[in-house]
């Protein structure tokens, strides 16, 4: 066995793939105003006079009441020139600030995704709509619980979600305060967050109740929960700030996924496109302008290495590419950080299964051939620990009931609209597991369908993508809306097709190997398949 290093693997904040063109209409706007100052034959109330400087279509806005304190003072002291800073709030705009002289270029955002392991916040310029830059963290809901179902359990009580409340609250903090800090902007800056996250991740956010999200009939508190105060959460940001949440569809299709869509520009095309994104469930979206078909069902704990023997995040230590040599059999990978092996995270385990099965180890069963329970991709010689990292029969049965979830999930939607696996012209890959997934491997397993791969993209954080768009876009945000309303979500949980289809799809890299040409061909000539 040999070891590669791969100090590009280190980067673990995505940069995302920009697909569409916006104009930069914010959710927030900036006016510097020089105001004719009082007289006796002026006599304006300073906010009156203040509010019938704005432009066209703002001299109606609401002020609240700390603003109202704030301003008089301000426009005295400034000589009258002042800028002030509006926010909209499902419609309504308001003022949120009054500064005094030209602060009209010092306009930012923060866009979160909220995922149910890591957060990345980016701090965005308003006056440009460009990412200044990102910070990423662990959602600090882990220490309580790894997976959503347990989260949602822990948060049934009152005393829980205020728990996982807190927790969320403080990761965001952490992150905008990063941000502040390394581009020397004020929390007050701040007029605008916009946040992509799955439906229980926005439940948790707000300390709504998430428990009947797994319960039949399986219907979330809100999938449209628009604006509030970010004061609301004590986020560290002008407390007047709008928070908005992608709007999303269902218990398991979020604004995470409308983000997606919206970064994608699926919606607006002619081709009939597939997007998913897998991670601590796997979601799926097809369709074009003219329709969108959308379901999801849990995939992730699998992939994400938490199942497995020697499964670890995809953190430094991890290894995430796994290749065997069809001629002698050595086992070379990579690690991310080009450190020594700790463990081995989703995208090296899709490797492994792939490899083992192009190798001819397993069967497309997913069993090994002879008398063999495991397989050795790192010694103990090679390891930090000493111990070998292994790929064990019950880590490829676990990834099996994963890629079968998502298979029967892809086969459900197709039928469901009347498609077949060859009418789909381009795949859209979302999320950190995406990003890092071996395309290869992903259609070897039947994780991904099999196309050309040119067609395939990868999006990256395509939910933090989303969420930039609507911050910087009034346009994306009605986009957003729209989307959500014009999908049409299957539950899978209530189907028994669905059911049937999943017991069916446990063959690699699917029970029809004709779905899969490329992947016939490549065992075809290996002598482990026949025509």
């Amino acid at each position: 066995m040999c070891f590669l290093s791969d100090v590009s693997a280190n980067n673990t904040i995505l940069q995302n793939r920009i697909l569409v063109d916006v104009d930069i209409k914010p959710i927030t706007r900036k006016f510097y105003l020089q105001l004719d100052p009082p007289s006796l034959l002026n006599n304006l109330a300073d906010v009156d006079r203040l509010r019938g400087k704005l432009p066209e279509g703002f001299s109606n806005a609401y002020v609240p009441l700390p603003v109202l304190n704030k301003a008089s003072a301000v426009l005295w002291d400034s000589n009258w020139h002042a800028t002030v800073t509006l926010a909209q709030f499902n419609g309504i705009w308001q003022i949120i600030d009054v500064e005094a002289g030209d602060t009209s270029s010092r306009h930012y955002g923060i866009a979160f995704d909220i995922g149910t392991t890591t957060v990345v916040g980016y701090l965005v310029d308003l006056t440009s709509g460009k990412t200044l830059g990102s910070a990423a963290d662990y959602n600090g809901q882990v220490q309580y619980g790894e997976d959503i179902l347990t989260r949602i359990y822990l948060a049934g009580s009152e005393g829980g979600r205020k728990k996982f409340q807190q927790a969320i609250v403080k990761t965001l903090n952490d992150l905008i305060l990063r941000l502040l800090n390394e581009f020397k902007v004020f929390k007050q800056e701040i007029s605008a967050v916009t946040v992509g996250a799955n439906t229980t991740m926005v439940h948790l956010l707000f300390g709504l109740d998430p428990s009947r999200i797994c319960m039949s009939p399986y219907i979330p508190v809100v999938n449209h929960p628009g604006f509030i105060n970010a004061a609301c959460l004590g986020l560290e940001t002008n407390p007047l700030a709008p928070l908005y949440c992608l709007p999303g569809v269902g218990s398991y299709v979020g604004g995470d996924i409308i983000g997606g869509i919206l970064a994608s520009g699926m919606h607006k095309k002619t081709d009939l496109a597939l997007f998913v994104d897998i991670g601590t469930n796997g979601e799926m979206v097809l369709g074009n302008y003219e329709w969108l078909a959308a379901c999801a069902g849990a995939a992730g704990p699998a992939l994400e290495g938490g199942v497995a023997r020697h499964g670890m995040r995809a953190e430094p230590g991890a290894v995430y590419e796994v290749r065997i040599d069809k001629q002698t059999g050595e086992v070379h990978y990579k690690t991310i950080g080009s450190q020594k092996p700790r463990g081995i995270c989703g995208s090296g385990l899709v490797d492994c299964l792939a490899e083992l099965l192009l190798a001819g180890i397993i069967n497309r069963a997913g069993k090994f051939k002879g008398n063999s329970k495991e397989f050795v991709v790192v010694p103990a010689s090679e390891t930090e620990n000493n111990t070998a990292i292994t790929f064990t029969q019950a880590d490829i049965d676990n990834i099996m009931r994963t890629k079968g979830a998502v298979n029967a999930a892809l086969e459900y939607l197709l039928e469901s609209v009347g498609c077949k696996f060859e009418d789909i012209e381009t795949f859209y890959a979302a999320g950190a597991f995406g990003q890092y997934l071996d395309l290869e491997s992903a259609v070897t397993i039947g994780l991904y369908p099999d196309l050309k791969r040119d067609r395939m993209v990868r999006l990256g954080n395509s939910s933090g993508e989303g969420a930039r768009l609507v911050l910087i876009s009034e346009d994306c945000l009605r986009e957003a809306e729209e989307i959500s309303r014009s999908i049409t979500y299957f539950e899978l949980n209530a189907s028994e097709v669905f059911m049937n289809k999943f017991v069916g799809s446990k063959f690699l890299p699917h029970t029809n190997l004709d779905y899969y040409p490329t992947v016939k061909k490549k065992m075809l000539a290996r002598g482990l398949a026949v025509d």
